[in-house]
């Protein structure tokens, strides 16, 4: 195992509302779901001495939130510059602070008005532009990648459609999710598309909102057993890359497996980051959930229920993939799970963590 593993505990959750016009500041959220965090854990936050969080210019600054929780003598902090890739790689750095014996409470958040403010829908897809894709956001850039993923798998529309509406029917009883209601085939197929094969409800929600985590090495919790952060030259950087599908999970998941000495039968529960609709069976495949050649009746028959029981990003909302990890240690602080896959998702790069009961 990893030096860290097992050492830090996720003690306390919190979120806000989630929102598509929230009305208030990216402070006042941050600090709503702080507060709630260190609720869960029993701690106030005058006991935390270390605050994270990832951001991509649309944030508040952890500063700022130590102060408005009235934190006075704040020890470790960071602002980490990503995006979903951050989702599942944050509780490690939390973890190695806590095995350096350089923190014992530490609060992570993300919080954005990602509906009203800044939209993930027309950020820069960076060095991309100066290719002859024609991309113009994140949206096309994995479109390309689904195109080429469905074709090399016999995957259609219809299985597309069965992950949309699982994550729908998980988070039918779910009272933060933004989409309850059940799609039917014909409902989705009469969707527009944002870029073929992608259409509207292929996306994750823009939502505005917060979440935040309380780890800690002295609380009690789910346990951070394992995390790795990596990637290659796949559809981030499809003008160097032998398969424009390879998205991050096709490089951490076996690093994930070896720094854990957990198996994928070992999984319980799976929270992927679903962005977008494909991603699913594409991570099911990579982590070794679920066999290329079974994907198909996999998800025509719906065994895919017990991925992202909450409804996922796709579903309840998008906080950046961190309300994942929230929804990871609820399912096993219910005492269901034993093991549980979180994924962060950026590309051909990203994260994983596996948290255990």
């Amino acid at each position: 195992m990893q030096p860290f593993g097992g050492r830090a505990a996720v003690a306390g959750i919190g979120m806000t509302e989630l929102t598509r016009r929230s009305g208030r500041t990216e402070l006042e959220l941050a600090v709503e779901a702080c507060r709630a965090a260190c609720a869960d854990a029993g701690i106030g936050p005058r006991e935390v001495d270390a605050v994270l969080s990832y951001h991509m210019n649309d944030s508040a600054p952890v500063v700022q939130v130590a102060r408005a929780l009235g934190i006075e003598r704040l020890g470790w902090h960071n602002d980490i510059a990503g995006g979903g890739t951050q989702a599942a790689s944050i509780l490690g750095d939390a973890a190695m602070l806590i095995h350096a014996g350089l923190a014992q409470n530490i609060v992570i958040y993300r919080a954005l008005n990602g509906r009203s403010g800044t939209r993930m829908n027309t950020v820069s897809t960076g060095p991309q532009e100066r290719f002859t894709y024609g991309l113009a956001g994140p949206i096309p850039l994995f479109a390309l990648a689904a195109t080429r993923y469905l074709h090399d798998t016999g995957l259609t529309e219809e299985h597309l459609h069965a992950v949309v509406a699982q994550s729908r029917d998980n988070a039918k009883t779910n009272p933060r999710a933004l989409r309850r209601e059940p799609l039917e085939l014909a409902d989705y197929l009469a969707r527009p598309y944002v870029c073929t094969p992608l259409r509207t409800v292929d996306c994750c929600q823009e939502t505005d909102g917060a979440c935040a985590l309380v780890v800690s090495g002295v609380l009690d919790g789910p346990r951070v057993r394992a995390v790795v952060r990596g990637g290659g030259p796949g559809c981030s950087s499809m003008d160097r890359s032998p398969d424009v599908t390879a998205i991050f999970s096709a490089y951490v998941a076996p690093m994930l497996w070896e720094a854990s000495g957990v198996r994928p039968a070992d999984v319980d529960v799976a929270l992927p980051y679903d962005a977008y609709s494909w991603l699913v069976p594409r991570q099911l495949e990579d982590f070794g959930l679920v066999e290329r050649g079974d994907l198909g009746a996999y998800l025509l028959e719906r065994r895919h229920a017990w991925v992202n029981p909450h409804g996922g990003l796709l579903s309840e909302g998008y906080v950046h993939g961190l309300n994942n990890v929230a929804q990871a240690v609820r399912e096993l602080r219910m005492g269901r799970h034993e093991v549980a896959l979180v994924t962060g998702f950026g590309g051909s790069y990203g994260s994983a963590a596996l948290l255990t009961r």
